[in-house]
């Protein structure tokens, strides 16, 4: 499988089989996926990845929080300008479509939405953190390692495809730092940037056939000094 191919597989998963994932897979993904770019190769990343009893006492704990209000290591936007609120609202109005597509009780309500919490059934994820002293600095917040987490996640996600994986990057699966913490031994020094749900797509599940739009590429994209 070539990049562009990766590239255009690779798509957010929300229903997994409950086949484990051998832990050899994980190892050859990490190993080639740490080849990411980061600012003058500081390598600002570290992971915790859990699967089994582990995984499940972390998303049962997320789940019995419902209702009590999140305290990730790094806020979401409280705002959307345009264009980015009618990208979000048009996604919203998408996959709620997709979700009544199911047609099965627990796509309503909260039921949905705690799918998320439980990582929609992966049998594994992947938890990406850095120091907390580098992204905070006497001058202000140094925004370079969590952008530099972000890369080697993309790599992380891309080569999950060539072993057949899908993948979900999570904020909601790190909305409870203070869970992962205690469960992962992750010390107080480390913020906690994301979650990726890791797993065998279940291609039967009506959801995953669900695929986010793009914007074209001249609507983003100015071009200078071509003929």
């Amino acid at each position: 499988m070539d990049i562009t191919e990766a590239m255009e597989r690779r798509k957010s998963i929300r229903a997994f089989r409950p086949d484990p994932v051998p832990k050899e897979a994980l190892r050859e993904i990490m190993e080639v996926a740490l080849r990411a770019p980061s600012w003058a190769n500081t390598q600002p990343w570290e992971f915790a990845i859990a699967t089994g009893a582990k995984l499940r006492a972390i998303t049962e704990a997320f789940t019995a929080k419902v209702g009590v209000k999140a305290t990730p290591d790094f806020q979401g936007p409280e705002e959307f300008p345009e264009p980015y609120k009618s990208r979000f609202v048009s996604l919203a109005d998408r996959m709620s479509g997709a979700v009544k597509a199911r047609g099965t009780a627990d796509q309503k309500g909260t039921e949905w939405y705690l799918q998320g919490r439980r990582l929609y059934g992966a049998p594994a994820a992947i938890y990406i953190y850095t120091g907390r002293s580098f992204c905070h600095q006497s001058s202000g917040f140094n925004v370079w390692p969590v952008f530099d987490c972000g890369m080697v996640a993309e790599n992380i996600m891309l080569l999950a495809t060539k072993y057949g994986l899908g993948t979900i990057a999570q904020a909601q699966a790190v909305h409870y730092p203070d869970v992962l913490r205690e469960m992962l031994e992750i010390p107080d020094s480390k913020v906690i940037v994301l979650g990726i749900a890791i797993g065998y797509p279940d291609w039967d599940n009506p959801i995953n056939a669900f695929r986010s739009e793009r914007e074209a590429v001249d609507s983003v994209v100015r071009w200078y000094g071509f003929d």
